[in-house]
């Protein structure tokens, strides 16, 4: 009886572990959800940030997952454009959905006043909710016949899926702030020192002279921590030579930006685990 007992767990345990979702790419479902918690309404980092930086510029967030922050940013600091890009199309399903959620939110208050604010964030972070699959052109117009508002957030924010390291756009547009947040260690276990170089080089190649780049780095231990989640991330973090507390150099030296502020002394009120440094290059 003990022997068919055990062989049944190991069953429900191997059925388990072949029902588990992989992110090889760090583009977790509900990432703001345990990144935020529940109680927190609004991205700690956006407490680092400068309006400068964003109003009236064209921004780009780069590995944007369902696009909380990118939306967050063109709200709060009234972008004349912010571009989102993912890796993972289903996260770009979740940031138009999350986008048609937020103009909902606005149209009633501007309808009825701050006080008619429903409480959404618990629906922001995917509980309970599925995101149904639409094409671009369709999700934009549902938008703009949704609501009436003077600037509609759709105006300012759109989602695309790319792999930033990558693709190749015979006409890029140029923009005068970039957002890498959370993302270069992805991109460096999945690609390699090379691929950090991509990714750096073409940033700095699509901003506009005088632009910003506002770079979050994950620590060399959160590399540590994820670096069996395939065979690929595997062997490249073996052969990292450029660890995280290289790149300001990197970035200044190798690839030609002019100036590099630290900011993360202003922040706070970060989950643990996600106290991470936050630097601002001008190119």
């Amino acid at each position: 009886m003990k022997v068919e007992k055990r062989k049944g767990e190991e069953k429900v345990e191997q059925k388990k572990k072949k029902h588990k979702e992989i992110f090889p790419y760090g583009n977790y479902r509900n990432y703001y959800g345990y990144r935020l918690g529940q109680d927190i309404e609004e991205d700690p980092r956006l407490k680092v940030m400068k309006k400068e930086w964003f109003e009236g510029k064209n921004c780009l967030d780069i590995g944007c997952n369902n696009g909380i922050i990118t939306i967050q940013i063109a709200k709060k600091f009234h972008c004349q454009s912010i571009l989102g890009v993912d890796i993972d199309s289903n996260r770009i399903e979740d940031a138009y959905w999350h986008l048609r959620k937020f103009v909902k939110i606005d149209s009633a208050e501007k309808l009825h006043g701050k006080d008619s604010k429903s409480k959404v964030y618990d629906d922001e972070n995917g509980l309970g909710n599925k995101v149904t699959t639409s094409s671009d052109d369709e999700t934009k117009q549902n938008l703009k016949n949704s609501t009436t508002l003077e600037k509609n957030l759709f105006d300012t924010v759109s989602f695309r899926q790319e792999n930033f390291v990558q693709s190749r756009h015979p006409q890029e547009k140029f923009y005068d702030t970039i957002l890498c947040l959370s993302v270069s260690k992805w991109i460096h276990l999945n690609w390699g020192d090379d691929g950090l170089i991509t990714l750096f080089s073409k940033i700095w190649r699509l901003l506009k002279p005088g632009g910003i780049f506002v770079l979050e780095p994950q620590p060399w231990k959160s590399y540590d921590n994820n670096r069996h989640v395939s065979k690929t991330t595997a062997e490249n973090f073996k052969k990292i030579i450029f660890r995280p507390e290289c790149f300001q150099e990197l970035l200044l030296d190798k690839i030609g930006f002019r100036t590099v502020e630290d900011v993360t002394s202003a922040l706070s009120g970060s989950k643990t685990g996600f106290n991470r440094p936050i630097f601002v290059f001008r190119k």
